[in-house]
């Protein structure tokens, strides 16, 4: 009886022992291993994904922060961006400009589009007809004097090839839109002046792309083609004005249409991207379209009420607030990313670059105090105060960093002249977002700038006035 009980169980042990070899036979196949290292690795990626989920999150919470921070403690968010870029970047290698790919330079074309898009909405004709006279006066004067003083160094100094050197002017030439647009949103400034600033920056990237490119050719061909070179200036500033504002009024006019479709708030963008794109590809100024279609579309009332009229009966639709409040938040969230993406691209992996490039950058910023200072006249009617954020607004920006490394490719001490403008970038945002602050909190600072911009008699004048600001805003 007993052993009539044990047989089956030995029997059934049996073939729980075959079903168990089966199965890790089965898992021993290289398939299967396969298929269950992809599962963990899934769920690993799948944990990822979430961190990085609940890192974008938090940054958006620290954008808002910083803006706040700098509206109380005049400290620039873009600073505090750029070293969250440099720390996941180039110090603990997280993430690289490889890893990105084309993407990020897709990116920063539209966060530049949508700054330049947004700046051009808070400027109106009487400031820029007002304006227009010290702005390219400003703009010209900068961007020959930087080119120039740039050449020298590399020609005289380092002994650089002296058409290469003086590609390396014409690169960090201008201003950075994406740079000076934001900081002279939050500043205590006029609108001339903040005009003044924005035109500046937009006119000295369209500078620096058409030259730098020009000469880059010229050392490619051995052969220097003037005539090439003012045609592409003259299309990138006319042609890319004219077409910005054509858009900006099309647009104006099929708006209350736009809006009966359903979730159409974000169209106005899409169209500053279609105006962009269809300029750049036809060979002018993206940049400087999405800004003249910003400031047309921003006095469309004007534009309309006087010869306009006369062709066209129908009224053109403005932007409501709903629209501008979202199109800002939007600015400031790409805003955000764009920085911290400036830092992860900022690649110093020498330290003779970063040497030279910080000698360059303390020479560009002695050099504007006294470009200001002959550029910005008194009949100009600029406030003292705004002459001296004027001296201190010259970072270089994504504008420079693109042309170098298009340059390093093909041009003797390519690599050499990357590191450099990539340094220069660096030092210029950095040096600018810390004495923005300096200016306003530290009277001796002030007192230095409004005396070397030939303000000395009216010092006490300027530091009452940045007082009674700060006592206003703290209040």
């Amino acid at each position: 009886m007993i052993q009539a009980e044990l047989t089956p169980t030995a029997n059934t042990l049996g073939q729980v022992t075959d079903t168990l070899r089966q199965v890790a036979d089965t898992l021993m196949r290289p398939e299967v291993e396969e298929q269950v290292a992809n599962t963990i690795s899934n769920g690993a990626s799948s944990g990822k994904t979430g961190l990085a989920i609940a890192i974008v999150g938090l940054l958006i919470f620290a954008a808002h922060l910083f803006t706040s921070l700098f509206s109380k403690r005049r400290i620039p968010d873009v600073l505090f961006l750029i070293i969250i870029g440099l720390f996941i970047g180039p110090v603990l290698r997280w993430i690289t400009p490889e890893m990105l790919g084309g993407v990020g330079r897709i990116f920063t074309g539209i966060t530049l589009v949508l700054i330049l898009f947004q700046s051009g909405l808070q400027l109106s004709f009487n400031s820029i007809v007002s304006s227009i006279r010290s702005t390219t006066l400003l703009t010209l004067a900068n961007y020959i004097a930087t080119t120039v003083i740039i050449w020298l160094i590399g020609w005289l100094v380092f002994r650089i090839n002296p058409l290469v050197s003086i590609m390396l002017g014409t690169i960090l030439g201008g201003t950075a839109s994406a740079v000076v647009g934001p900081m002279v949103e939050q500043l205590h400034m006029t609108e001339k002046s903040r005009a003044i600033l924005i035109l500046e920056a937009a006119l000295g990237n369209v500078l620096s792309i058409v030259l730098a490119l020009a000469i880059l050719k010229a050392i490619q061909l051995g052969t220097v083609e003037v005539g090439s070179i003012v045609g592409q200036i003259f299309s990138s500033f006319v042609l890319s004005i004219i077409m910005g504002i054509l858009g900006a009024i099309f647009w104006a006019f099929i708006l209350d249409k736009v809006r009966l479709i359903k979730n159409s708030i974000l169209t106005t963008p899409a169209f500053v991207f279609i105006i962009y794109g269809i300029n750049e590809w036809m060979g002018y100024s993206g940049a400087i379209a999405a800004l003249a279609f910003g400031i047309c579309l921003a006095n469309i009332e004007r534009i309309c009420g006087s010869w306009l009229k006369r062709f066209v009966k129908k009224e053109p639709t403005q932007l409501n607030d709903t629209e501008k409040s979202l199109f800002s938040e939007i600015t400031l969230l790409l805003k955000t990313f764009f920085f911290i993406f400036v830092g992860i691209s900022i690649q110093l992996t020498e330290f003779k670059p970063i040497i030279i490039g910080l000698g360059i950058t303390v020479v560009l910023y002695i050099m504007r105090i006294f470009v200001v200072r002959f550029s910005i006249l008194k009949k100009y009617d600029i406030p003292n105060n705004d002459k001296i954020y004027m001296a201190v607004l010259n970072p270089k920006g994504l504008t420079a960093a693109v042309i170098a490394t298009t340059a390093a490719e093909t041009v003797p001490h390519g690599t050499a002249i990357k590191n450099v403008v990539f340094s220069v970038i660096l030092f210029s945002i950095v040096i600018t977002s810390v004495l923005v602050p300096l200016i306003e909190k530290k009277k001796s600072v002030n007192r230095f700038y409004s005396r070397l911009l030939g303000l000395k008699n009216e010092d006490e004048a300027i530091l009452t006035e940045a007082a009674n600001e700060n006592n206003s805003e703290e209040e």
